[in-house]
């Protein structure tokens, strides 16, 4: 209470003495309203250690100390003399106290980064109090040292950290799934991360499609290329009749109700060559196409050729919507038409949504196929596209339109609908 009174800093004061300030203020109000004998027991008693006999010291020798104590500072009773029993419950009191210490290492080893030694060390140091306490017996801190080690997996060969042990199996997992979705990739270049996102989950992974993009752009699996120059491929400004559109609010409910078609270029080394397409608007199944070097009406027929012979068309059933460009309004091309029972149908001027399914199977064309590609010429486009065509996107390419199905899969599950339908 002296130096309380007297310390120019009290807060200084309690960091010297490793007490809260509070607490001094405490003690300051007892001392002041009922004197030094309001102080005793106040605080958190301090154990006290019982030194072993020293055979060279006589008796009066070793009882003295403990005599000259004051009263209030006297050991305990069950302290003062060396009690196998309570130094046997204070070890296992202990022991509990350091298994709980041990299981809050092992929460936070991992996150802070601790590796296996540094783990060790503070092991070593929470159960540094049991193995210096002189009551204890050599076989305790033994134990308690073993069981640290052994804690942290120094001890005993192939065991780990249950912490270490989840880690291990969740970058086990990551390099598992990273492995399947590169694999998925390069069998499948034309599909975005959606699509693999499906065939994984197809496969029995439980995985985000988000998890998926990440992991394909670390792996720098996403490659598109920019667009450059765009050769026009529709002509309006003719004086052919153009026809009303059909297709607009027509619901599709089974096979060969619209065709659409459309026209678009690819790139060569030093020149364009043209694409003409036909595709089944219920499906999305190509089922016709042709490629030239031109332009004119013999590409764009090439295209609906190539679909009337693999397709029964019902005469009047069948509506062929197009852009209205000269290519589909020509008279060979209406008359073929006409021929065949189809009916032909026109987006209006300057709206290129009415074509959209078309239009969106070009772009899809150009980002999983001809872009980022380098033809020499009219061949070997064709040796490319052809099967891109055919193989990967009719029977292999899923659409998120068709429940993440390829066209020819999708209509194959469709049959049994669509022939109820038609009869």
């Amino acid at each position: 209470m002296a130096r309380l009174d007297t310390a120019p800093d009290v807060q200084a004061l309690a960091r010297e003495l490793g007490i809260e300030r509070a607490l001094l203020y405490r003690w300051q109000h007892k001392y002041i309203s009922g004197g030094a004998a309001a102080l005793r027991n106040s605080g958190r008693p301090r154990p006290m250690l019982v030194q072993p006999p020293d055979p060279g010291l006589a008796a009066e020798e070793q009882a003295a100390p403990a005599a000259a104590a004051p009263p209030d500072l006297a050991p305990p009773p069950s302290l003062a003399a060396h009690d196998p029993a309570a130094a046997a419950r204070r070890i296992v009191d202990l022991e509990r106290k350091i298994g709980q210490q041990h299981l809050e290492l092992d929460f936070f080893a991992q996150p802070c980064g601790m590796s296996g030694n540094h783990a060790g060390r503070a092991a070593c140091l929470a159960g540094q109090h049991l193995r210096d306490d002189p009551r204890a017996d050599a076989a305790a801190r033994r134990r308690a040292r073993n069981r640290a080690k052994l804690r942290f997996g120094q001890g005993q060969p192939g065991r780990v950290l249950p912490a270490l042990a989840g880690v291990a199996a969740a970058r086990q997992e990551e390099a598992a799934l990273r492995d399947e979705i590169q694999r998925l990739s390069l069998a499948n270049k034309h599909h975005g991360y959606r699509p693999v996102t499906v065939l994984l989950r197809r496969t029995g992974w439980v995985v985000n499609h988000k998890r998926v993009q990440r992991i394909r752009r670390e792996d720098n699996l996403l490659c598109v290329s920019g667009r450059t120059f765009r050769p026009a491929t529709t002509d309006s400004r003719h004086g052919w009749k153009v026809w009303p559109n059909l297709a607009r609010y027509l619901i599709t409910t089974t096979f060969n109700q619209p065709w659409v078609a459309d026209i678009t270029y690819v790139r060569l080394d030093e020149e364009f060559v043209y694409l003409a397409v036909v595709l089944d608007a219920f499906g999305r199944k190509v089922v016709g196409w042709a490629m030239a070097e031109h332009r004119r009406a013999e590409l764009a027929l090439a295209a609906p050729e190539m679909a009337l012979a693999q397709r029964d068309v019902t005469p009047g059933g069948l509506i062929h919507h197009s852009d209205r460009g000269v290519q589909y309004a020509c008279g060979d091309y209406i008359q073929r038409l006409e021929r065949a029972g189809i009916q032909p149908s026109m987006s209006r001027a300057g709206c290129p949504w009415d074509n959209a399914m078309a239009e969106s199977w070009m772009r899809t064309l150009k980002r999983e196929e001809v872009d980022g590609r380098a033809y020499r010429d009219l061949a070997e486009a064709k040796a490319s596209i052809g099967p891109f065509i055919e193989d990967v996107y009719n029977r292999q390419r899923l659409h998120s339109a068709l429940a993440y199905l390829a066209p020819e899969a999708y209509e194959a599950s469709q049959a049994p609908v669509a022939a109820t339908v038609c009869g």
